[in-house]
């Protein structure tokens, strides 16, 4: 059927010059981007080769003890002989440290790296993943036997235990901890570690004690030597001979429960923890409910009578330009507005020079046209030849955009003419406000929470941030003006959706619902009459996205009548019909026309046997440099 082909060419085109009309992306340069998390510079990656060495001896001492407040501060001395092979393979060594726990953080400082003789050693710090690395050494090369001794310190390494469910095994508090990194690629041919407490934490020993070794999740058990009590301070001793890389010992010494304070990182606090959470979800409900009062305010500027009477008729006056200014979500503008020209008698649809380009050609003798309709045949005639034809061109960015200030000309006009208003939604300004205060409440207790080093506020911290910006983002669309009808646009727009109700039922219902045509145009009767009405709707069908159906119901017409379309050249072209069906192809092709990790820590009770290797805090990380 020609008209149905002509129809969806049109629609092809509208969705052709739409994306004409959009902005080529463009492809952002690419460059080397130091990462934020590494200011100094430190390398990320290690090279396989560095790594290549082995430690002679690995030995540590921890002192744990409690400060004013209570809580467990460690004082750890590691004395670490590496064996660097004897080639220009090694600067230095690389140590990294756990800066958190459990949740809290561990305030890990280094206090100095020094030599076997005391010597500071030069070294870098990098805070990456969770990690403190200290990367010693300079560009100068080092081999065979190297110590280097680094002195550290860390807080809150000591946790409160709680049972289990149905569990036998008191609370507790433990200190759990990984001696060794478990990631490492370094053997150790020797290994000897003291844990020293002082003396308010010897007197709450429980007794419990354990030492697991082995590869990260080994229950293997070895030896851990004491307590050895001197001057009332307890020390416990774990060493052995070669360890293979990666292979670990981790303690767990139970103290009486209350020993050690807890930072309040560690203590459950639902205003930091839950509060955020609950407020991000409220500020979204109410955020989006803004949205839908807006949706709610413009449906209800709809409505004049609630009363819609088929229509079969459209004044002059409301050209599909205007028209689909008041449809929501009207389809094919410009189309529907080409095709209301061509059955006014305005201009006429023809077959093209080259395929897939029909052409309209500007009637010498034009019928009284709105201005808008004027407007429309002056913006598609702009390149018109002698003969007053034009080609429509499948690619033209100039065109696109005429098409486009054509399209938006409809909406300035349709606001001139007092059928719509941008206005407000009150009830969409009265939610927001309310979405914002929640937000701003919820993001302040969130940053609360995590200003107190309580790392378990910072997932309700990320979270009420993210809503925190979209509610702000939503707030520019519950803030605006928005478009909406005046109450002579609602009158208008329910007669249109009286033409719309006309379109859609079915020719025995329309006529039954009209009567008869002779009476319902007051016209002369005739099948040409019914002609002209089908066709004066077809602009306001394609609007409507009922081309199809109506179509159909137009072709009907045309064959009873024994004639085609007078608005279109040659309506019996094959020719005409094959290129206009190619047209939709080609103008669906313009479319796309554009121009390592810190240590983790078991369920409570590694003192009582239910922990394991890697188990604990601590471990970390070594490599070479």
């Amino acid at each position: 059927m020609a008209h149905t082909r002509i129809l969806r060419a049109f629609a092809a085109f509208a969705l052709a010059f739409a994306a004409i009309a959009a902005p080529t992306p463009v492809a952002a340069a690419t460059g080397d981007v130091v990462p934020a998390s590494n200011p100094g510079g430190l390398p990320t990656v290690v090279s396989a080769e560095v790594d290549d060495f082995s430690y002679a001896s690995w030995d540590a001492s921890y002192r744990v003890g409690l400060d004013e407040d209570g809580r467990a501060r460690m004082h750890v001395t590691e004395t670490l002989v590496a064996r660097f092979p004897g080639t220009d393979q090694n600067r230095g060594i690389v140590r990294g440290l756990p800066t958190s726990y459990e949740g809290a953080s561990l305030e890990t400082r280094i206090i100095a790296v020094t030599d076997d003789e005391g010597a500071p050693v030069p070294y870098e710090t990098d805070e990456e993943d969770g990690l403190l690395y200290v990367q010693t050494g300079t560009d100068d090369y080092v081999q065979g036997l190297t110590t280097y001794v680094i002195e550290y310190e860390m807080r809150d390494i000591v946790l409160a235990t709680k049972p289990a469910a149905g569990a036998t095994t008191p609370a507790v508090d433990e200190f759990y901890w990984d001696l060794l990194p478990l990631d490492s690629t370094q053997g150790i041919e020797r290994f000897r570690a003291d844990v020293v407490f002082d003396a308010a934490m010897t007197a709450a020993l429980t007794g419990a004690t354990r030492c697991y070794t082995g590869t990260s999740g080994s229950t293997e058990t070895c030896d851990l030597q004491g307590p050895t009590v001197t001057d009332g301070t307890a020390t416990f001793r774990v060493e052995s001979g070669e360890r293979p890389a990666g292979d670990g010992v981790t303690v767990a010494i139970g103290f009486d429960a209350g020993t050690v304070a807890q930072p309040a990182a560690r203590t459950p606090d639902p205003v930091g923890d839950v509060v955020p959470l609950v407020a991000a979800g409220g500020a979204v409900a109410l955020s989006v409910g803004s949205w839908f009062a807006v949706a709610g305010f413009a449906r209800r500027r709809r409505k004049a009578t609630g009363i819609v009477v088929a229509q079969y008729d459209v004044p002059a006056s409301l050209p599909p330009l205007i028209a689909g200014a008041m449809i929501r979500g009207a389809k094919d503008v410009v189309p529907a507005e080409i095709v209301h020209l061509a059955v006014g008698g305005a201009l006429r649809i023809e077959e093209g020079a080259e395929a897939e380009q029909p052409r309209l050609r500007r009637l010498s003798t034009p019928p009284a046209l709105d201005e808008l309709d004027q407007d429309a045949l002056e913006a598609l005639f702009v390149d018109v030849d002698a003969e007053g034809v034009i080609d429509l061109p499948a690619e033209d960015e100039a065109f696109a955009a005429r098409m486009s200030a054509l399209e938006q000309s409809g909406a300035t006009e349709a606001a001139a003419r007092g059928l719509t208003e941008k206005v407000r939604s009150r009830g969409a300004v009265i939610l927001q406000w309310i979405a914002i205060g929640i937000a701003a409440v919820g993001l302040t207790l969130g940053i609360w929470g995590a200003s107190t080093g309580r790392l378990s506020a910072i997932p309700a911290l990320v979270v009420m941030s993210f809503v925190a910006f979209l509610v702000l983002l939503s707030s520019l669309y519950a803030f605006s003006k928005h478009t909406v009808l005046t109450a002579e646009g609602a009158r208008t727009y329910e007669y249109l959706q009286g033409v719309q109700e006309f379109i859609r039922v079915a020719e025995a219902d329309r006529l039954r619902m009209l009567q008869s045509y002779s009476g319902a145009e007051r016209r002369t009767a005739g099948t040409a009459d019914v002609i002209h009405v089908y066709e004066r709707l077809l602009p306001y069908a394609i609007l409507f996205g009922m081309e199809d159906e109506w179509g159909g119901v137009l072709e009907r017409a045309y064959t009873h009548e024994g004639r085609g379309a007078t608005w279109i050249g040659d309506p019996a072209s094959f020719a005409l019909r094959m290129q206009l069906a190619s047209f939709v192809a080609s103008s669906h092709a313009a479319a796309t026309y554009s121009a390592p990790s810190a240590g983790t820590s078991s369920s409570a009770g590694g003192s009582f046997g239910g922990g394991f290797s890697g188990g604990g805090g601590g471990g970390g990380f070594s490599g070479g440099r």
